[in-house]
């Protein structure tokens, strides 16, 4: 079982992403920290690749154009960056999201 400390990296990143997400849906200021709150709790809840599809239902929902390659290079890199805001060492579970997202991206 991950510690919380190998979460951090993941929890932000979610958070990250879920501001970004919501930018695109055009969410108001609160609805946008709602979003961004929901995608954190799928850090926890579900598997790595739901926010993926979370995402991906409510762009289609919304109308909103972008690729699930395109997601996923953001996921990639809001995880790098995640990484580094939180000090994540080599190794962490967040590193070993980031290799997944890489091979996903590449496959």
């Amino acid at each position: 079982m991950s510690s919380f400390n190998d979460l951090k990296p993941m929890i932000h990143r979610n958070k990250l992403l879920g501001m970004w997400a919501a930018g695109k849906l055009q969410l108001s200021d609160a609805d946008a920290d709602a979003y961004s709150d929901a995608m954190v709790m799928q850090t926890i809840d579900s598997e790595p690749f739901d926010v993926l599809k979370k995402i991906r239902a409510d762009f289609d929902a919304a109308g909103v154009v972008q690729s699930d390659e395109e997601i996923l290079s953001v996921m990639n890199d809001l995880m790098l960056q995640a990484m580094k805001q939180t000090g994540a060492r080599r190794g962490s579970a967040g590193d070993a999201a980031a290799v997944l997202l890489a091979r996903k991206l590449t496959s």
